[in-house]
C-alpha cells in the first residue's frame, strides 16, 4: 500500500508543525532492528530510537510474542474494580527495580499524564495531612516535562515552545537551569536558590519537581549529581516532596538504571514512560511512597482523582513486562557504557566546528549544541540522504539510539552529523 503523502500534508497534523507550510514528513513502512524502512526500499539507522523509547530496537522477538501472546486472550479491560495478570506482573517488576521507599503505582497513559498525575498526588498529599496552603510548585528553567497543561505549567515558562500559553497556566516558581556541569567538579552553592526560596516559602510549596541529571527536550542539558542531592536535602529540610521526572532518563539511559542513582537519592513520586513499553505502545507510570498514599488517600477525596480508559491497559502492560524483563537481564550495563564511549570518541571532532557551541555526551546520549537554531527540514534531508534518521530541534543535533545498535550503525550516525557541522 502506497502512503499518499498529498493527502497526509492537506490533512494530517504531525507533531509541533504548521498546517500552513508543514515540514516534511517521510514514509516508512516498516522497521527492524535499528532501521527504519521507507517506502521506497531506502534503510535508514534510527538514531533517536522513536523519540528515546525503542531501546530495544524494532521487532524484538521476546516483544513481539509477549504481545502475540496477550492478544490471543484480551487486548483490553477496564481498571476500574477489575485487575488483571500483567498489570499485577509490572507492578511487582517495577517495584523489585526501583528504590524500596516507593511502594505504590499507579500505570497512566502517556508520560505527560503521569506526570499530571503525580502533581495531583502532591496537591492532594498535602490536603490529606490538613494543610491545604500547600498548592505551589517548583521547577527547573530549560525543564520539560509534556504538553498537557498541568505539565506545561512546570516546563520553562519562557524559553518553551509553551511560552505562547502562560497565561492560561498556573504560576509557579521557576528555579535558574544548573550550571554545574555532570563531568566538572561541583561549584559550592549551586543550591542557594532552591534554599532561599524554601526559606520564604516552604508553607506554600507543595513539591519540587525535575528532571534528574538530564533535562532533555528543554536543552540536553547535563548537570552535576550533586546538585540533585543537595534539592533532595533541601526538600527534607523544609518538608517539601520531591516527584523525579525519569520519564526520558529511565530503564538505562544515562549509564544507570535511573538517573536518580547517580545521586544516591530517591524521589517520593517517581515518574516513568518511554522505555517502559521499549516503544511499543503508549504507557507511562507513576510510583510514590507510603506516605503520599496515605495523604492522598484520607484527603476530601478519598482517593486519587484520576481514571484514564486505557489505564493498565493488557497489551501495554504484556509488552512492558517483557521490556523490562529484557533491562533486567543487564545487557544494556554493557551496550550503555559502549555506546558512550564510542559517541565521546566519534563526535570529538565536531567541535572544532564554528557552528557547534557544544559537544556533549553522557550514557547513550550524544549531543552536538549549535550557536544559532538548526533548519530541521535542510538537516533531515541531509540525513535521510545519508541513511540515517537524526531529528534535530531548536539549536541540537542529538543521538539517542537504540542499545542494541552496533558499532557500524553509530559510525554511520555520527559522520553523518560531522558531516553536517563540518562538510
Amino acid at each position: 500500500m502506497s502512503i499518499d503523502l498529498a493527502f497526509d500534508r492537506e490533512h494530517i497534523w504531525h507533531p509541533y508543525t504548521s498546517m500552513i507550510d508543514p515540514l516534511p514528513v517521510y514514509p516508512v513502512v516498516a522497521a527492524e532492528g535499528c532501521e527504519l524502512i521507507l517506502e521506497n526500499g531506502q534503510r535508514l539507522v534510527d538514531g533517536t530510537a522513536s523519540w528515546w523509547s525503542a531501546v530495544h530496537g524494532y521487532r524484538h522477538p521476546v516483544l513481539d510474542q509477549a504481545l502475540t501472546e496477550q492478544l490471543s486472550q484480551m487486548a483490553h479491560v477496564m481498571f476500574g474494580g477489575i485487575t488483571h495478570p500483567q498489570a499485577v506482573t509490572l507492578c511487582k517488576q517495577l517495584l523489585a527495580i526501583t528504590p524500596a521507599s516507593l511502594t505504590k503505582v499507579f500505570l497512566a497513559d502517556s508520560g505527560s499524564i503521569a506526570v499530571e498525575v503525580a502533581i495531583k498526588m502532591a496537591l492532594q498529599y498535602w490536603q490529606g495531612m490538613g494543610n491545604t496552603d500547600k498548592t505551589e510548585l517548583i521547577s527547573l528553567r530549560k525543564g520539560y516535562h509534556g504538553d498537557t497543561f498541568a505539565a506545561m505549567a512546570v516546563c520553562d515558562p519562557v524559553d518553551s515552545m509553551h511560552s505562547m500559553f502562560a497565561r492560561l497556566l498556573p504560576k509557579h516558581h521557576f528555579l535558574p537551569a544548573p550550571t554545574c556541569s555532570y563531568d566538572q567538579e561541583y561549584p559550592a552553592h549551586s543550591t542557594a536558590p532552591l534554599r532561599q526560596l524554601l526559606e520564604q516559602r516552604h508553607s506554600k510549596i507543595a513539591a519540587l519537581l525535575l528532571e534528574p541529571i538530564v533535562q532533555g527536550y528543554g536543552g540536553m542539558r547535563f548537570y552535576h549529581p550533586s546538585y540533585l542531592a543537595e534539592c533532595r536535602a533541601l526538600c527534607d529540610e523544609f518538608d517539601v516532596l520531591l516527584i523525579a521526572d525519569e520519564i526520558a532518563t529511565g530503564f538505562g539511559r544515562t549509564g544507570s538504571l535511573f538517573a536518580c542513582e547517580k545521586a544516591t537519592i530517591a524521589a517520593d513520586i517517581l515518574c516513568l514512560g518511554k522505555a517502559l513499553t521499549g516503544g511499543y505502545l503508549t504507557m507511562a507510570a507513576t510510583l510514590c511512597t507510603d506516605q503520599v498514599a496515605l495523604g492522598v488517600s484520607q484527603s476530601e477525596a478519598g482517593g486519587l482523582m484520576h481514571g484514564p480508559t486505557f489505564m493498565a491497559n493488557p497489551l501495554a502492560c504484556a509488552v512492558a513486562n517483557a521490556s523490562v524483563g529484557l533491562i533486567q537481564a543487564g545487557h544494556w550495563q554493557q551496550q550503555v557504557p559502549a555506546i558512550e564511549a564510542q559517541l565521546r570518541a566519534e563526535l570529538a571532532a565536531c567541535q572544532a566546528s564554528p557552528l557547534v557551541k557544544e559537544v556533549r555526551v553522557l550514557g547513550a546520549i550524544g549531543v552536538l549544541e549549535m550557536h544559532q537554531s538548526v533548519d530541521v527540514a535542510k538537516l533531515q534531508q541531509h540525513f535521510v540522504g545519508d541513511g540515517v534518521w537524526i531529528r534535530p530541534f531548536n539549536r541540537l543535533i542529538y543521538l539517542m539510539p537504540p542499545f542494541i545498535i552496533s558499532p557500524e550503525q553509530i559510525s554511520r550516525l555520527c559522520w553523518s552529523m560531522r558531516r553536517a557541522v563540518l562538510g
